[in-house]
């Protein structure tokens, strides 16, 4: 019984606590896609030529191409407004798992693994980047959970 109450105790944390690393979170998030999705639109002919390399995507490489990073930029847009930052966590932990997913089946079935990210991610493996994805589906939903722990606190 203690171990569990002491547990409890060390996730318990003040309100400001909880909205600063809820705020973090969504920051992390948006950093993260505004800069995948302006790495995409700049360097457009790149990525789609990528893209179209992937043998389930090719001859959707155009669409996917302006389809990923507006996404991208529509779930920042959601992780900027306070009232739809729950909404933009769900979304950003749903396009990282398909971006996830993506990856696990470039590393199981495809002779060339083309990689289409930014910054530092480009110099990472697939496992690495494996593990970097779902670092931050944890994260976003670490996020989700603290803003619906605030809601009802609201309450």
């Amino acid at each position: 019984m203690k171990m569990i109450n002491l547990s409890n105790r060390l996730f318990q944390m003040g309100k400001k606590t909880q909205e600063g690393i809820a705020f973090a979170i969504c920051l992390a998030c948006l950093f993260l896609f505004a800069l995948s999705a302006y790495e995409k639109f700049t360097d457009m002919e790149r990525f789609t030529a990528g893209l179209a390399k992937v043998r389930w995507i090719g001859t959707y490489a155009a669409m996917v191409a302006v389809a990923v990073p507006s996404l991208e930029l529509l779930i920042s847009l959601l992780l900027i407004i306070p009232a739809t930052q729950h909404l933009g966590l769900w979304a950003f932990a749903t396009l990282m798992g398909v971006f996830t997913l993506y990856i696990a089946s470039m590393l199981l079935w495809a002779e060339q693994l083309p990689c289409h990210c930014n910054l530092i991610l480009t110099h990472l493996s697939f496992g690495q980047h494996l593990v970097f994805n779902i670092g931050f589906i944890l994260l976003a939903l670490g996020g989700v959970y603290l803003r619906k722990k605030l809601k009802l606190q609201n309450k």
